[in-house]
């Protein structure tokens, strides 16, 4: 799913036309349709997500789903991500993985592995050694 599809659906549910959210929350019905269409990425600025995130009422994972499908229609990392150590120091073994045309058993493996050690203890703690 993308951010565009998240926020029709979520303005869709709240039985609102495009033209009442849009005004509602005083933008251009114009650009409001160019996000739902994903033609134009979400806004940079938390405090206008926040505020959206609270008109539809969003809580829990829905919220975080549309927070962080914000920053992936930027074409960024979501900010919790983007600032966890553990995470990032997994992510080369995932974009190998992603970009590779077929996965065998072994890059499979050291992505799980990989994986698992964001979740474990420090690799410099655990007594595991760096690849």
């Amino acid at each position: 799913m993308t951010f565009g599809q998240l926020l029709k659906d979520v303005r869709i549910d709240r039985q609102i036309t495009l033209r009442q959210c849009s005004a509602a929350l005083g933008l251009d019905a114009s650009n409001w349709s160019k996000m739902e269409r994903s033609v134009k990425p979400a806004p940079k600025d938390s405090k206008v997500l926040t505020r959206w995130a609270d008109f539809f009422h969003l809580r829990g994972p829905k919220r975080q789903a549309f927070l962080d499908l914000a920053a992936i229609s930027r074409r960024e990392l979501p900010r919790d991500i983007a600032s966890n150590e553990k995470v990032l120091r997994a992510l080369p073994a995932f974009f190998n993985v992603a970009r590779a045309s077929e996965m065998d058993q072994t890059m499979l493996d050291h992505l799980i592995e990989d994986l698992r050690a964001i979740y474990s203890p420090d690799k410099r703690t655990s007594g595991k050694k760096e690849r």
